[in-house]
């Protein structure tokens, strides 16, 4: 569900028309609804509510920072990745124990300042992690609440890229390894308070069955360490439930938690879950402008003037986002089931690669001076942006209702050089 709807042919976020912000603000330009991003935090929030929960929106989906507040005004905690993200968390006045800290490769200087603003859990990737925080810790003469990331060797079933939780990725320790660090935490970490089990199996997963495989894996670690006298207080199921981008018919957050809960139910655990795509994906489109119409002899190109540096999902993971043309309504919007017999053309940007496309073999109706909406563009869109070919990133707009505020700035081509020098040799 989302609020980007056409009204009388034209492309409303909420109640305000896309193509005039366009105008008003240039294009590309990111265009987000208030109402889509609270909407599906108050889902999964909703479908946990039974059991002792907290919703930690993961800010690398989207890090902008009136979504946060947005979202933490409502009681959302974060779950961040890097001191960027907790120094955004502290702009938006996030409480300290509504904040969890994932990532392979915390500094200690990251670590330090996680530790000194309080953070809830940091979730721990390796054995030297681990060690790293127990000696910054100490030298604070803090004792520091951890999870343990597992690693349960599940096949989420997506993009090998986003896929996180098999044996030969980067991300978490295997059980055998996460039961003797568990067992023998006490003695050796006495900085450390290991009191919570961590797994993230990947993302745009849009069945419940991975989940259920992992969690079912992680538990039964959880008994053989239960058996030895170590009690949890933390379960931190994860996130990355899939969105529709398509025809995909991901689970719903309802459906989800009726999955997990039975497994779950029953223990003494606090769940805590780190949904970012599920909140912001489809809370959010790039809307650009047509420049050019190119024919050539095999096929028609759209050329627009928004690039992979303002959305690379679609060059980086071949990722579908459907593409309308803001003032035309199509009667088909780009589904692949429905394009047969049909002229098709290349949604594609001005940076100087063949990988830089929005869309490939597309149904769009368009002219140039028109505007289109890249949909489902809210999360790993601007938080994956670049400068690529020295273009200044988009600006970004939050809709509500009728109203609409300017929450980022175009960059222009001062900010591209701000922290350059040129050095006379």
């Amino acid at each position: 569900m989302h609020y980007f709807n056409y009204r009388n042919d034209k492309l409303f976020c909420e109640d305000v028309e896309v193509k005039a912000l366009a105008e008003e603000f240039g294009t590309p330009l990111y265009v987000y609804s208030k109402r889509t991003l609270i909407e599906h935090f108050e889902k999964i929030k909703e479908a946990f509510s039974g059991v002792d929960s907290l919703v930690c929106y993961s800010v690398k989906a989207n890090s902008s920072l009136s979504l946060l507040n947005v979202l933490v005004s409502r009681g959302c905690g974060l779950d961040i990745v890097s001191g960027g993200e907790l120094n955004r968390a502290k702009l938006v006045n996030c409480p300290a124990k509504k904040i969890v800290y994932a990532s392979v490769g915390k500094t200690e200087g990251e670590i330090r300042d996680a530790i000194k603003y309080g953070i809830l859990l940091f979730n721990v990737e390796s054995l030297p992690e681990l060690e790293r925080i127990n000696k910054v810790a100490a030298s604070l003469k803090r004792i520091q609440d951890v999870a343990l990331r597992v690693n349960p060797d599940v096949d989420a079933h997506t993009h090998k890229y986003i896929t996180t939780a098999k044996k030969e990725t980067k991300f978490g320790i295997d059980l055998a390894g996460a039961k003797k660090i568990f067992l023998e935490a006490k003695r050796k970490y006495k900085n450390i308070n290991l009191n919570g089990i961590h797994i993230h199996i990947g993302s745009q997963i849009i069945e419940a069955k991975p989940f259920v495989k992992a969690v079912k894996k992680v538990l039964s670690l959880v008994d053989q360490i239960n058996s030895a006298g170590i009690n949890l207080e933390y379960f931190d199921i994860g996130g990355g439930l899939g969105i529709i981008y398509d025809e995909e018919r991901p689970q719903t957050a309802k459906d989800f938690a009726a999955s997990i809960l039975p497994l779950i139910k029953k223990r003494d655990f606090k769940i805590i879950l780190e949904p970012g795509r599920f909140i912001a994906g489809n809370a959010g489109i790039l809307a650009a402008k047509v420049l050019y119409i190119k024919e050539s002899y095999r096929k028609q190109f759209v050329i627009v003037d928004a690039a992979m540096n303002d959305l690379i999902r679609p060059s980086l993971y071949n990722a579908y986002h459907k593409i309308v043309n803001l003032s035309r309504p199509p009667q088909v919007l780009g589904r692949r089931s429905q394009i047969k017999d049909r002229k098709l053309v290349d949604v594609v940007g001005p940076i100087c690669e063949s990988g830089d496309f929005l869309g490939k073999s597309r149904i769009l109706d368009a002219v140039a001076g028109d505007y289109i909406a890249v949909m489902s563009a809210g999360a790993y869109g601007f938080s994956m942006s670049s400068n690529y070919n020295s273009r200044p990133r988009p600006a970004e707009v939050l809709v509500d209702g009728s109203k609409y505020y300017l929450i980022r700035e175009r960059e222009d081509y001062k900010d591209l050089v701000r922290k350059e020098k040129i050095i006379k040799i």
